[in-house]
């Protein structure tokens, strides 16, 4: 089974991350993930000249940690199963990198002092992207690289038109769809998953209020308690059957060991359903 990794720690995940990337890469470059983990750390914390920390109480930083961290999971259990064709080097780094961006979208530039960077949620796969490109391009990374990336980050959209995506070879498409499924994986695996759904509610509340879409989906709940309840069909009408059809059942490569062994994040989620399902049954019931 996975190591147990403190989220909430960048230079924990950061070393979880590292070890996977050099299993699968002996040969790779040491300092590759220290460096870009740096990056995204300046990124969330405030240290760019442009932008201001993190103020999102769901899509925070630890967020992103658990789907780089799911990730690298991922793609190190799919390398070491040998699977056809052999996801190269760079494209693995490629992942990590859209992995660690994928929701700087949520951040919001100096001056801007309306809201928080919940108000993007609607767009921000869009700003992440467009972030990516403006960072990476700073840093020299080459444009193939830096479309790569961006077309990985789209695929985290939780409407996301994944045929419409210009992915520029199929182990882009692999990677990208290794990403979105880290992306719900990650989060709903959490320990703290249920808890924190409330606070997921506020993001989407405020996103509605800035969405003239009025049938967006920030824009389907009407209360914390309203997401609650609509939780546990998310992840069976929707989510599982995205990881299993859209993203091509790529999850089971966390199986340890594959193929058969058990799925930590697939049985932390349907602890967390479960759990949630109890919770929503002691309720008591409402007075009409």
């Amino acid at each position: 089974m996975h190591s147990p990794v403190a989220t909430k720690d960048p230079s924990a995940v950061a070393a979880a991350v590292q070890s996977a990337y050099l299993t699968a890469f002996p040969e790779g470059d040491r300092m590759f993930v220290p460096r870009i983990f740096s990056w995204v750390v300046d990124c969330f914390t405030g240290r760019l000249d442009d932008y201001q920390p993190i103020d999102v109480k769901y899509h925070d930083f630890e967020h992103t940690l658990q789907a780089t961290l799911c990730l690298a999971r991922l793609l190190l259990g799919r390398h070491l199963a040998q699977t056809q064709p052999v996801l190269p080097r760079p494209l693995f780094e490629m992942a990590l990198l859209a992995a660690l961006m994928h929701d700087t979208g949520y951040l919001k530039k100096k001056g801007d002092v309306d809201g928080s960077g919940a108000k993007y949620t609607v767009i921000h796969v869009h700003r992440s992207a467009v972030f990516a490109a403006e960072l990476l391009g700073r840093k020299g990374v080459p444009a193939t690289e830096i479309k790569a990336v961006q077309n990985m980050i789209l695929c985290t959209g939780i409407n996301a038109a994944l045929d419409a995506i210009p992915f520029q070879d199929s182990l882009e498409r692999i990677a990208g769809f290794a990403l979105g499924s880290a992306d719900l994986l990650g989060q709903m695996a959490a320990e703290d998953y249920v808890d924190k759904l409330p606070l997921l509610y506020s993001e989407f509340a405020e996103a509605a209020r800035h969405n003239q879409d009025k049938k967006s989906f920030v824009s389907q709940f009407t209360s914390a308690a309203d997401l609650r309840r609509k939780t546990p069909g998310f992840w069976q009408d929707y989510a599982s059957r995205k990881l299993e059809r859209d993203f091509g059942g790529l999850y089971r490569f966390l199986n340890d060991p594959y193929p058969s062994g058990p799925n930590f994040y697939i049985a932390r989620i349907e602890a967390n359903i479960a759990r949630l399902r109890r919770e929503l049954a002691e309720q008591p019931a409402a007075v009409t």
